[in-house]
């Protein structure tokens, strides 16, 4: 069992930036990839990004890339999102995923469905 635990969401003005956090426990941290996926009101939850267990491999939906940068400290079993010139369409819940078995590149298939989830942070961005 992994339990995801995301915090750092909140309100931002359009062009701030917001750092998202997701706390992992219950397995060894370094030994699985792990992504960030969004929702928006009314619409699918959506790729945002993935990082590998190395944190060697990352990769972007095309919305944040140059914008958005993920990250993970294994020592801290800590996964991060960087998200700078924030747009009011970024506005989501915001959940972190984890995968035991697949590789990061695995986040990106529309169909792919992590092992675990997070209770997901709200981010607001205000035009």
């Amino acid at each position: 069992q992994v339990q995801l635990v995301e915090s750092g969401g909140g309100w931002v003005q359009a062009g701030g930036s917001r750092r998202l956090s997701c706390a992992a426990s219950g397995r060894t941290f370094s030994d699985y990839a792990m992504g960030w996926f969004r929702q928006a009101p009314g619409k699918e939850r959506e790729f945002v990004a993935a990082i590998s267990w190395s944190g060697d491999s990352t990769y972007y939906a095309d919305s944040g890339k140059g914008r958005f940068t993920i990250s993970r400290d294994n020592a801290k079993n800590t996964v991060y999102l960087q998200m700078n010139s924030l747009k009011p369409e970024d506005t989501a819940v915001y959940y972190c995923a984890a995968d035991l078995t697949a590789g990061a590149h695995s986040f990106r298939r529309r169909t792919f469905a992590p092992d675990y989830w997070g209770q997901g942070t709200q981010v607001t961005v205000s035009s």
